[in-house]
């Protein structure tokens, strides 16, 4: 079988590249239709082969998502995070892995967050508590994510933020999934409210302890109580 020339692998390459930078930039957002094929030819300027060449690589890779008669779809923003979704983690795996990384996350965040970083996570908790209330889901889990994953941005690693944010299609899913179980407290202080005073006090072990605490909460939570019946009112706040 005849190797691919170097002219054609370099131009596959550049379009990969050029597909992934939509996606990572934002502009194609996880769970949108990306561009018709005969739009993305026009666009890039170059064969129907070659796209679909680019195209089945980020398939592969988990960034996007082939949907039968319907088109192709971003699934996630980075290959790691695409990786987890295939392996398809259950809530206690994930908890698993949060449990180093949102400690040492808000141990950096208590060294290295700037004032700014504090007054974002603060919003974020203010978000969080109205979706709450308001019993409005996906708000409520955009808040949450949001918060914790400012957190990890506060620390100022770039590979742990990565790493963290990777684990977000995964941990939304289960939060999605579960948002109805009985005993589910989504305005928990813990890992929240009292992690932002621990950062804003710049106390790294009470912030580190906190973090873990609301993980544990919520492993707790998990492992003992059953799922609800479909339709199940939602328990008011503890």
């Amino acid at each position: 079988m005849a190797l691919p020339s170097v002219r054609r692998s370099v131009l596959v390459d550049d379009v990969i590249q050029r597909l992934r930078d939509e996606i990572t930039s934002g502009r194609w957002p996880v769970g949108a239709r990306i561009p018709t094929e005969t739009a993305l030819i026009e666009e890039l300027g170059i064969a129907r082969g070659t796209l679909r060449e680019a195209t089945r690589a980020l398939i592969h890779a988990g960034l996007l998502q082939a949907r039968q008669g319907d088109g192709t779809y971003v699934r996630a923003t980075s290959e790691l995070s695409g990786a987890i979704q295939r392996l398809g983690s259950e809530l206690d795996e994930v908890l698993e892995v949060r449990q180093g990384l949102d400690a040492q996350a808000a141990r950096l965040a208590a060294a290295r967050i700037t004032p700014e970083g504090l007054d974002g996570l603060d919003a974020l908790l203010t978000r969080r508590a109205t979706a709450w209330r308001q019993r409005d889901r996906e708000a409520w889990i955009e808040a949450d994510h949001g918060f914790h994953q400012a957190v990890a941005a506060g620390g100022g690693n770039s590979l742990l933020n990565d790493l963290y944010a990777a684990l977000g299609p995964a941990l939304r899913r289960s939060m999605a999934d579960h948002w109805e179980d009985h005993g589910f407290d989504g305005a928990d202080p813990r890992g929240h409210e009292d992690l932002l005073d621990a950062l804003r006090a710049g106390d790294a072990d009470r912030a580190a302890l906190s973090a873990t605490s609301n993980i544990d909460a919520t492993g707790d939570w998990h492992a003992t109580t059953p799922p609800s019946r479909p339709g199940t009112s939602l328990p008011g706040p503890g």
